[in-house]
């Protein structure tokens, strides 16, 4: 995809909605870092369902790791994997204690070395709370990404890293939620709803679908 192809897609998609946020609901960003590394092979849908009653009672380190891992495990035992991530949770919040004064660090490397927390976490953190520029790329940037031809990647490190080169610098902050939610809602897997994408003149993918019979 060419450059001034690149600026109209991220400048349709700003005007449609220029505030884009993570679906994940918290309140502050020792729960966003929960949220997200819950939200692992699980909607945000699923994640928030169980999240709701945990985040009243737990909105620091220390009231996690005094909860517990059974505690955390009743609260979160809907979503899958909560056995692992249960674990996960409660260890990198006694390392948040330990080494960061019970703040989460606006730094990859540190973000990187909690457990449970890989480079699309790190990225969604930096991002959603400290405003960094990074590219969080899920199964549905993934896709767009290559269906679009916007950054076409064997891996999701190569699609990250074609973005960070494409994406134009008024769009770098919002981007990876504007592809998210396109791709969530839009662009979708199995049939992408080509006949009511705004930017469907500007993308490479050459199966484009046709609105369904009663549909305009």
């Amino acid at each position: 995809m060419k450059r001034e192809a690149i600026f109209e897609l991220f400048r349709r998609l700003a005007e449609a909605n220029p505030d884009p946020q993570t679906e994940l609901e918290y309140g502050n960003t020792y729960q966003l870092l929960v949220a997200v590394v819950l939200s692992a092979q699980a909607t945000d849908v699923g994640v928030n369902k169980a999240t709701r009653a945990l985040f009243r009672v737990v909105t620091t380190p220390a009231e996690m790791v005094a909860l517990g891992e059974d505690g955390l495990k009743q609260h979160i035992k809907t979503i899958g994997l909560f056995n692992a991530k249960a674990k996960n949770v409660i260890a990198l919040s006694e390392i948040l204690l330990r080494d960061h004064g019970g703040e989460v660090p606006a730094d990859r490397a540190a973000l990187e070395a909690l457990p449970g927390v890989g480079r699309k976490t790190a990225n969604v953190v930096l991002n959603t709370a400290f405003g960094a520029e990074t590219f969080a790329v899920d199964t549905h940037i993934f896709r767009l990404g290559n269906r679009t031809g916007l950054a076409p990647g064997k891996t999701v490190l190569a699609v990250e890293k074609a973005l960070e080169r494409k994406v134009p610098a008024p769009f770098r902050r919002g981007a990876h939620h504007w592809l998210i939610l396109h791709g969530r809602y839009v662009c979708k897997a199995r049939t992408p709803e080509c006949w009511r994408c705004a930017v469907a003149d500007l993308c490479g993918f050459k199966r484009k679908t046709a609105a369904p019979k009663g549909r305009a």
